[in-house]
């Protein structure tokens, strides 16, 4: 009755929060829409690979590929030309091309002629082709855009024209695409993330904590903090601006979802205020680990995960009084057995948390949690 309730006024549906980045909440994202027009996403800015280092080395910017995907999750599914707009802002420029074919190719998009832009709808594709032609005058001269994708150029270009405001880029496209949800990044800087592993290295950069095109770890990450740059260890410090403590403090929920546990959960956490603001705020917060491996864990399994999700909101959270939690339920599948790592429900219930079970599976998405049913199970938790 509840979810039926949410399903007919999805305008009136709760503020759940979400800690995350990447592509691993998308499937959620598109499933949420239709219970809830009013969920949050906090996403990390400090992608270094692929053609996001290209941008942020240009441009000196955080990265918004993250930012695009949810965006482009969260908009509604059948609106006129948003169909149409999620392929222009996902197709990337091919990386066999010359450079002059390319700007060829950009210059088409922005004088209209390119049919993916002129199938979009009219006010987006002014938008679109006033932010590319920004991007084409502002690009270096020997700005490689091989494999650059469409939608982080229209990004980057209305980020450069309106005074590297990107809220307020954001805040265009959500409406023009009709963006089913309040879409942010937990800090506006240009910083990237540094890990110390077990065996004492430190690894600077997202891109080769992931395994994207670099050698995989081969030692467990025991520490994960901020740093200026990719080169040397510059530790650096970020504070999270009043607008996303706010956003925060009027969750109705907090979800920290499926994604790379330390690159995309842990990331989202590292600015100061983070935790402190999760503890401030009463309502439930509900931790949904990995159904399948990630290759950013090497060791332990759901109970650990918890274990350094819990330390990494407390140590911002300081002196927490018994109705300041940082973490009350794990969400669990009620059948799934090969969680990475395995279960450990002793250790789970030593730390003080309730694990949930419900039906997140289906033999369609399996070892992956099925979108959909995530949705609905998150939505039910307001009924405990």
């Amino acid at each position: 009755m509840r979810l039926a309730r949410y399903a007919r006024a999805p305008q009136m549906g709760p503020k759940i929060l979400f800690f995350s980045g990447g592509s691993g909440p998308g499937p959620l994202s598109r499933e949420l829409i239709a219970y809830t027009h009013n969920s949050i996403h906090l996403i990390t800015p400090f992608d270094s690979g692929g053609s996001s280092a290209k941008l942020r080395q240009a441009f000196d910017m955080p990265a918004v590929g993250d930012l695009r995907n949810r965006m482009m999750a969260l908009s509604e599914q059948g609106h006129r030309g948003n169909a149409e707009a999620r392929r222009l802002f996902a197709y990337r420029l091919p990386k066999d091309a010359t450079h002059i074919e390319l700007a060829e190719s950009l210059k088409a998009m922005i004088s209209g002629q390119d049919p993916m832009v002129a199938d979009t709808p009219e006010a987006l594709r002014k938008t679109i082709q006033l932010h590319l032609s920004y991007f084409l005058t502002a690009m270096p001269p020997d700005f490689d855009l091989a494999g650059a994708s469409i939608g982080n150029l229209v990004l980057v270009g209305g980020y450069l024209d309106n005074g590297r405001d990107l809220d307020r880029v954001i805040y265009l496209f959500s409406k023009l695409a009709k963006v089913r949800g309040a879409v942010c990044p937990v800090v506006n800087r240009n910083l990237h993330l540094a890990a110390r592993l077990a065996d004492g290295r430190v690894v600077l950069g997202q891109h080769r904590l992931t395994g994207g095109g670099e050698p995989p770890l081969t030692s467990p990450i025991v520490q994960l903090r901020l740093n200026h740059g990719l080169d040397q260890e510059r530790p650096a410090t970020a504070e999270i601006e009043p607008k996303v403590r706010q956003l925060i403090a009027e969750a109705e929920m907090i979800c920290f979802p499926v994604g790379s546990f330390y690159t995309s959960i842990l990331a989202s956490l590292l600015p100061k205020g983070v935790g402190e603001a999760v503890a401030a705020n009463p309502c439930p917060k509900v931790f949904v680990p990995n159904t399948a491996p990630d290759k950013e864990v090497l060791n332990g399994g759901v109970a650990q995960r918890t274990a350094e999700l819990m330390a990494a909101l407390g140590a911002d959270s300081g002196p927490m009084r018994p109705e300041g939690r940082v973490l009350d339920y794990v969400l669990l599948d009620r059948h799934w057995q090969d969680y990475p790592g395995g279960l450990d429900l002793a250790a789970l219930d030593a730390l003080g948390v309730k694990t949930v079970r419900a039906d997140l599976i289906t033999p369609a998405s399996a070892p992956f949690i099925d979108g959909r049913l995530l949705a609905e199970a998150l939505l039910s938790l307001f009924e405990i």
